[in-house]
């Protein structure tokens, strides 16, 4: 039986949360392109952590989902990995990248799905700020 897309997601979250990923957040895609069904963004501390996330999702999805990524890039410069499932995308930023690309905003319309992961970040921003 295939999962979905969404279930996918998860198990990369949980991937990344594993290994220490900050301000995860997913975001369904489902009504606003036709691209993917959901981007799953997080950040890290530094190069290494990193690789390890990137390692640590490509082998939980495999062994959990029986699925590998269609590609990867941004491996050499370690500022942005995206890995590619096709129907999940995985992002996983050096925060200052993250900040200067804003994914979450350029998407704003979108919904986030909640994770409830320690390295989750709040439900919206502007929750977070009152």
């Amino acid at each position: 039986m295939a999962l979905t897309s969404l279930e996918i997601a998860k198990v990369a979250a949980v991937a990344a949360d594993s290994k220490k990923a900050e301000d995860i957040v997913l975001l369904d895609l489902t009504q606003q392109t036709d691209v993917c069904d959901y981007f799953l963004i997080c950040s890290a501390t530094n190069t290494t952590q990193i690789d390890a996330i990137v390692d640590e999702i490509r082998e939980k999805v495999r062994i959990n989902c029986n699925v590998s990524p269609i590609s990867t890039e941004g491996r050499e410069g370690k500022h942005w990995i995206l890995l590619d499932y096709g129907s999940v995308v995985v992002h996983v930023f050096m925060p200052e990248t993250r900040d200067y690309y804003r994914l979450e905003r350029l998407w704003g319309d979108a919904p986030r799905v909640e994770l409830n992961l320690e390295g989750a970040a709040p439900a919206s921003e502007e929750a977070s700020a009152e």
